[in-house]
């Protein structure tokens, strides 16, 4: 927990482990302006950090999902209405913000543009 300096604009110029006259105001280590001269990212709470592992799940689930009813072990009517919406509702987003994204391959299947190893069977 450091002491800092500031110069006339209030912009911190200087940190120390303990108090000089010029460095008097006390920081917390979780402070934005502490975090930010020391080039730090942010200070993230754990509701915030809590919420981005709930959306990474999510995805995980929904690729879980994805991968069952693509393995036909599964079919999308099996879920409830109202799962069945939300993951269309879902995958409808993603497919609209990468339609935006740019394509270096196009829709052409990448196993045809990678060259095959020398020395390696395709047939096995």
């Amino acid at each position: 927990m450091p002491y800092a300096c500031r110069d006339a604009a209030g912009t911190i110029t200087s940190v120390h482990r303990e108090a000089t006259p010029e460095a008097v105001e006390f920081l917390p280590d979780d402070h934005a302006e502490l975090r930010a001269f020391l080039g730090l990212q942010p200070a993230v709470s754990a509701a915030e950090q809590f919420a981005r592992l709930d959306a990474e799940f999510v995805r995980v689930l929904e690729d879980v999902i994805d991968t069952l009813i693509n393995r036909n072990l599964i079919n999308i009517t099996d879920l409830p209405a109202e799962a069945q919406a939300k993951l269309f509702s879902r995958k409808g987003f993603r497919e609209r913000r990468s339609s935006h994204s740019l394509k270096l391959f196009g829709d052409a299947d990448l196993g045809a543009l990678i060259p095959h190893l020398p020395g390696t069977d395709e047939s096995a």
